[in-house]
């Protein structure tokens, strides 16, 4: 069963979102695999402190991008293959990496510049 316990809410976004993108990092890191059960959206409602409308409408995202499959009554199982994981973890590499150029294009940065000090700091 997929834990919840290092999941902390801030301010990024939506909460649904946050949930979406937990499970995405979560498959990328190795830590969430092909067949692992999802806790039940009343139990993790009730987990996380959040309406369970909330928790409805990041399991129907996550069943939209074929993450998970429910089915009524019955349990939810995440639903991977490698082509899966490798899409996940472009997308989340692209929206990383295209937040992180737009802060350095909002700090002044050039592209030498920040280029320089991702190197740099990829070193470390």
């Amino acid at each position: 069963m997929i834990t919840f316990e290092k999941f902390t809410m801030d301010d990024s976004g939506p909460i649904y979102g946050q949930i979406v993108r937990y499970v995405k990092r979560g498959i990328v890191a190795g830590r969430i695999e092909n067949g692992d059960e999802m806790p039940s959206r009343r139990v993790l409602s009730a987990t996380l402190g959040v309406n369970p409308n909330t928790i409805q409408k990041a399991y129907r995202m996550l069943e939209d991008e074929g993450i998970i499959q429910s089915h009524a009554g019955a349990k939810s199982y995440v639903v991977l293959d490698e082509a899966k994981v490798e899409a996940i973890r472009e997308e989340l590499a692209e929206n990383d990496i295209g937040a992180m150029i737009s802060a350095l294009k909002q700090s002044g940065l050039t592209r030498e510049e920040g280029l320089e000090l991702i190197g740099r700091l990829w070193k470390e």
